[in-house]
């Protein structure tokens, strides 16, 4: 899989992405990221990108040349372009494993107030992180970029991806290690036992109870699959 960044700050997306798993990933040739800045195609030698916006309002809104051209050179026959905005669709696991499963995905990340309208003609959809803001697209797609390049087949092995919250569409169980006493608490017993079927039981109930307390849209969600 190749995912390409196209974004005003390469370096700050290059400094997370190609670390831990993910650059581990590159560096086993399972996945390739490329960053390209559109102000390569900026058409005065001040390399402007952005402009005030028609209408009037505060802030800079980017132009759609230099990202349309960006993407122009990037985009091949089954890539997928996706805009980083608060104006998306929410993101969630099951999105990202729908994108794993593609060969090429385009991230582009805007900045200040956004990118003028026009450039919806070359995105495939919106994505957003929730209902919050951030100051650019890029801390989006890093996480989308993340979320997405784990799921590829062999960055993680299997046994990693199978008790992961939101799998099973629920939180994942509270999960222990080493000393089985720290600072008076204790491990639950039933892990130290060494019985599977139980342990299995215990996490699955744990699941459920911690999913109730913490995220209960996401239970009730759960159980109207289940009927």
């Amino acid at each position: 899989m190749r995912i390409d960044l196209v974004t005003l700050f390469p370096q700050a997306v290059k400094a997370l992405l190609e670390a831990s798993v993910t650059g581990r990933a590159v560096k086993k040739g399972l996945v390739e990221i490329g960053y390209l800045n559109p102000r390569e195609f900026a058409a005065d030698k001040h390399k402007t990108v952005d402009d005030k916006p028609y209408g009037g309002g505060s802030g800079m809104l980017l132009m759609a040349e230099p990202f349309y051209l960006a993407v122009k050179k990037l985009k091949k026959k089954g890539s997928r372009v996706i805009l980083l905005s608060p104006r998306g669709k929410v993101f969630n696991q099951q999105k990202a494993a729908s994108l794993a499963a593609l060969n090429h995905l385009i991230l582009v990340c805007a900045h200040y107030e956004g990118i003028d309208e026009r450039i919806s003609c070359c995105v495939d959809e919106e994505i957003s992180l929730g209902d919050f803001i951030l100051t650019g697209g890029e801390p989006a797609a890093v996480c989308v970029a993340d979320a997405t390049i784990r799921l590829i087949p062999k960055v993680l092995n299997e046994g990693s991806l199978k008790n992961e919250s939101f799998n099973d569409g629920l939180l994942e169980a509270p999960q222990y290690t080493r000393p089985a006493v720290w600072r008076r608490k204790k491990v639950p017993q039933v892990l130290l036992s060494g019985n599977h079927a139980e342990i299995e039981k215990w996490r699955q109930e744990q699941s459920l109870e911690v999913t109730a307390e913490r995220r209960p849209d996401l239970l009730e969600r759960f159980k109207r699959r289940e009927l």
